[in-house]
């Protein structure tokens, strides 16, 4: 027990200073997935019109057009890191609506939905709109940045200032 206690202790103490790696890999693998997606659908739109026509999407022009740029501005803002979870929650959408149209022939159960990329793909939102960014983000600059403005404002000390 004396071996393996010192080990995981090590262990620990080295995985909780790599644990800003896991959302950071997160948000920047679905902030260049998205972007090079949403690019080349913006580029590509009379192909993406078309097959959400096929699909049976409502004004599949207006959706193309919708889902290009949630994918590609969502995907840059994700990659950068500002507004993260706000970016997340439009990805997550255009999963599921990849998932109940395009997917919805190869889904017959919980194993099918759980292999699909769109599935991967919101659960890696989800994490992002739930735990955050990590601390390698423009959001995270920006909220340190804030606190520190907010404290050395003479409001926030309770000093009188005189106008």
């Amino acid at each position: 027990m004396s071996i393996i206690s010192p080990a995981q202790s090590r262990f620990l103490a080295v995985a909780d200073r790599l644990s800003f790696l896991g959302p950071t890999l997160a948000r920047l693998t679905l902030g260049v997935i998205f972007l090079g997606t949403g690019w080349g659908k913006l580029h590509g739109l009379d192909k993406v019109t078309a097959f959400f026509t096929e699909l049976g999407i409502p004004a599949p022009g207006f959706n193309a057009v919708v889902a290009s740029t949630a994918e590609f501005v969502c995907g840059s803002l994700l990659l950068v890191g500002l507004l993260s979870r706000l970016a997340s929650l439009p990805l997550i959408v255009v999963m599921t609506v990849a998932i109940l149209t395009a997917k919805r022939d190869a889904l017959h159960g919980i194993a099918d939905l759980l292999g699909f990329e769109e599935w991967t793909y919101i659960v890696l939102a989800v994490w992002i709109t739930l735990a955050g960014p990590g601390p390698l983000s423009l959001d995270r600059l920006l909220q340190h940045l804030l606190r520190r403005s907010s404290r050395s404002t003479p409001e926030s000390t309770g000093r009188i200032v005189a106008t």
